[in-house]
């Protein structure tokens, strides 16, 4: 498969930017940060985009400093997993989130799990509110009726869609990207893109007629995840090597890249 991929991609396969990383306590555990960091470079993987529970996992990866894989911090508005159910209602979230942003470097704020019309709430509007006035991203795993109201609530919002809606068809993510500029959609666990191991000709054409909109990411939210790096990868460089050259680096690299080369 990495064979195959370089060669389509030319001498070379692109680096990756893994924008949606979980590097949580479970992991940390599992993979101290020197292990953690070697499974990305193993993989080409030279940027990350780190949200973990604690964010204690994403602040560790920072601060190793490493020269040759780049980590793009985001808060994750949880104290625990318990709060995936509940923090769009709960104000102390809110404090939560002043004090990470108040230690400095966060780019975003997610992933956050909200669906429906619990992306209306109060707490919810004021983390949409505060990420514009703050320049952050918000990495939000949601419905599409959700994925609407926080754009209804500021404009100005941008989102990296977690899972493009995770079922949502490519008729209707082309138009929701058609709908925001300020939208990019993450592919991982979109399984449903190819088949037999080659990309479905819907997503083709999807991909290329918006391949500055797209991402890639691992979600390791699991340790078994991590186990798999290697084979999730190698999913994406499949795939990415049925793509034009310069469509699959933006897709694998320069997208993500792009997003956070310019400091806030």
């Amino acid at each position: 498969m990495a064979l195959a991929a370089a060669t389509a991609f030319g001498a070379e396969a692109p680096p990756i930017f893994d924008a949606h990383l979980h590097y949580n306590a479970a992991a940390a555990a599992a993979y101290p940060v020197p292990a953690a960091l070697e499974v990305l470079r193993r993989n080409g993987v030279r940027a990350i985009l780190a949200t973990s529970v604690p964010n204690d996992g994403t602040r560790a990866l920072l601060a190793a400093g490493s020269p040759d894989v780049r980590v793009i911090p985001f808060i994750r508005p949880y104290r625990t997993d318990a709060d995936r159910a509940t923090w769009f209602r709960d104000g102390e979230i809110l404090a939560l989130v002043e004090a990470e942003l108040a230690r400095g470097s966060y780019r975003g704020i997610g992933e956050f799990h909200v669906f429906g019309e619990d992306a209306a709430s109060e707490v919810m509007g004021r983390i949409i509110d505060l990420a514009v006035a703050r320049g952050l991203y918000l990495h939000a795993h949601c419905d599409e009726l959700a994925l609407e109201r926080i754009f209804n609530r500021n404009a100005g919002a941008r989102v990296i869609w977690a899972h493009t809606g995770f079922s949502t068809p490519p008729e209707r993510i082309e138009r929701w990207l058609d709908r925001f500029p300020a939208l990019w959609g993450e592919l991982s666990y979109r399984y449903d893109m190819t088949e037999d191991g080659h990309l479905k000709p819907e997503w083709r054409r999807l991909l290329l007629r918006h391949s500055d909109r797209f991402v890639i990411g691992s979600d390791t939210w699991i340790n078994e995840r991590w186990e798999r790096y290697g084979e999730i990868m190698a999913w994406y460089r499949g795939w990415l090597a049925e793509l034009p050259a310069d469509v699959a680096r933006a897709i694998a690299w320069t997208n993500a890249e792009g997003l956070f080369s310019r400091v806030p």
